[in-house]
């Protein structure tokens, strides 16, 4: 059976609109994608000195599990030749299981839902365009950081 899944990716380094289209692509190639989010540039949270982001979050009605998810988010991760030299540091690309409708986990690998998302407005921005079932107008604002759309990402 089908759920709604979302994952968030992120990306400050080298060609950020490529590397988040050849993530996309990726995804697409699975069958599973619904959604894709608004493009959203934002400010690093925490970590060193660093470049803007570019955001987004894609929607997939997927039967994958939850670890499925977090494998198919390293692949997407490792393809983009990220490299994690420190926490919060500057990356290629940046994926994370959001949320899977209907689950819960807590254990050293992966929490859902994400332990961050709420208080992050990286996420929950492009998140509330997607889902606004799922992200009132509220924790929207209530989330920390500066986000702003600069359009669609063009395929």
């Amino acid at each position: 059976m089908s759920r709604r899944a979302f994952l968030g990716l992120g990306t400050n380094l080298g060609d950020r609109e490529a590397h988040l289209r050849a993530a996309i692509r990726t995804l697409r190639a699975a069958g599973d994608v619904a959604a894709v989010s608004g493009l959203f540039e934002t400010e690093p949270v925490g970590g060193p000195p660093q470049g803007l982001f570019l955001n987004l979050v894609v929607q997939l009605e997927t039967t994958d599990s939850p670890e499925e998810l977090l494998a198919r988010c390293r692949s997407l991760e490792a393809a983009a030749e990220r490299v994690r030299l420190e926490r919060f540091g500057p990356r290629t690309l940046d994926v994370d299981v959001l949320l899977v409708e209907g689950e819960e986990r807590s254990s050293d690998e992966l929490t859902i839902p994400h332990p961050r998302m709420f208080e992050r407005r990286f996420v929950m921005s492009p998140l509330r365009e997607l889902a606004p079932d799922l992200v009132s107008a509220a924790q929207e604002l209530a989330a920390g950081g500066e986000v702003r759309r600069v359009g669609t990402l063009a395929e």
